[in-house]
């Protein structure tokens, strides 16, 4: 494993570096540059998005033939942590959740039909998306197998009937990627499915109000009631749902851990930059030796953090699955972004505490982190199951074919 980067990836992120400097922290110390929900104001999302596009930095993840600039994991792992540098970082270069990970699974699932109505309009920035999947008790959440929303096949369409909530960016969406029940088969019982949100059959009941800042089009509860669905919308084929969902979500999880980083790392330089300049009883913060042994922890967390992403980016670019890679960077860096805005609130003081930085705003955001496409207990559960499977193999080294 060689984590060096080519000096195309860092010429992008050196590109990614400048913009969130000049056009993005800027915004942030400004309440009115914010939308209701705490997220930048859409007016400005737009303005910022056409002078993204126009600096060739737009859909990183995708390939040129979808719209974008075709980077590996291992350059979205780069890339992604530079532009979470800033709270506003991501959707602006159209490297959000939900929006990222619906993209990347439609491009590598789709068929021509549904890449051309489906994906193409949020690649371009036209419209938002969204991907409901998890379901309030006795529904299914981190467990599938206990999904209770239903597609009923009649004629070339399917019916369908349930409930989900915590769908992210819901309201705002106009595509929609939907997991329900075709069969009781544990394997391919499941189908993915497209809809549009102006399709009859079903409604947002509410956005559900949270602890911290939200995505554009919040986290809401679904009620599905006879919406019908062309046998064309199904994502790869009936019954293959859980395909769906792997595809979807081992990226999609990394990506996630990826902007946390960015977000980790900038509450550092929030804490440093205080350090530095606040002094008590004659002595800088920053020559205290209880803030050089916080700081010095969390740095050194944030590398763990670095180095296990890289290599499950690292595994994913090479034609790995990295289920258990990904498992151990969603656990530490979800954890390590929680500790990273807790000891910069810290060394800040009140000033921490405050809106008169975003240590807050991250604080209150990164509690969900732990929670997010699998819980903690979920993923330590994956890890010891491979390690049940495995053996002393767990902590096997990759070991390159020899050339003759």
């Amino acid at each position: 494993m060689d984590f060096t980067i080519s000096p195309e990836i860092d010429g992008i992120r050196r590109q990614i570096a400048a913009f969130v400097e000049t056009e993005l922290l800027p915004l942030e110390a400004d309440r009115d540059n914010y939308d209701p929900h705490e997220n930048i104001r859409p007016d400005l999302l737009e303005d910022l998005r056409s002078k993204a596009k126009g600096e060739g930095l737009w859909c990183l993840q995708l390939a040129p033939e979808t719209g974008g600039r075709g980077l590996g994991r291992v350059g979205m792992a780069v890339c992604y942590e530079e532009m979470n540098r800033s709270i506003f970082g991501p959707v602006v270069f159209n490297s959000a959740a939900p929006d990222d990970g619906n993209m990347m699974v439609l491009e590598a699932l789709g068929t021509p039909e549904q890449k051309d109505w489906w994906l193409k309009p949020v690649v371009e920035g036209r419209v938002r998306s969204a991907f409901a999947m998890t379901e309030p008790h006795p529904g299914g959440g981190s467990d599938p197998g206990m999904m209770r929303t239903t597609a009923t096949q009649d004629g070339d369409d399917y019916v369908i009937h349930g409930h989900k909530w915590f769908i992210t960016g819901a309201e705002e969406a106009e595509h929609f990627m939907l997991v329900a029940r075709t069969s009781d088969d544990p394997r391919r019982g499941h189908t993915c499915f497209l809809f549009h949100r102006d399709d009859p059959g079903w409604e947002i009941t509410r956005r559900i109000p949270i602890m911290g800042p939200e995505e554009h089009g919040g986290h809401c509860e679904l009620i599905f009631d006879g919406l019908r669905i062309p046998r064309r919308n199904v994502v790869l084929e009936e019954g293959r749902g859980l395909k769906v969902v792997q595809t979807r979500l081992g990226v999609a999880r990394l990506t996630h851990c990826m902007r946390w980083l960015g977000l980790a790392r900038r509450c550092v330089e929030i804490a440093m930059e205080y350090a530095h300049s606040r002094e008590g009883f004659g002595v800088r913060l920053a020559d205290r030796e209880s803030v050089q042994i916080m700081l010095g922890t969390i740095c050194a967390d944030i590398e763990v953090g670095r180095l296990l992403v890289m290599k499950a980016a690292w595994e994913l670019d090479h034609g790995g699955y990295a289920q258990k890679e990904v498992s151990m960077a969603k656990v530490h860096v979800a954890n390590l972004l929680h500790r990273a805005a807790d000891t910069a609130i810290q060394i800040n003081g009140a000033r921490g505490y405050s809106r008169d930085t975003i240590l807050e705003w991250v604080y209150r955001y990164a509690r969900q982190a732990r929670l997010v496409d699998g819980a903690d207990e979920v993923h330590r559960m994956v890890l010891t199951r491979h390690l049940g499977a495995e053996g002393r193999d767990f902590f096997r080294w990759p070991v390159s074919e020899e050339v003759s």
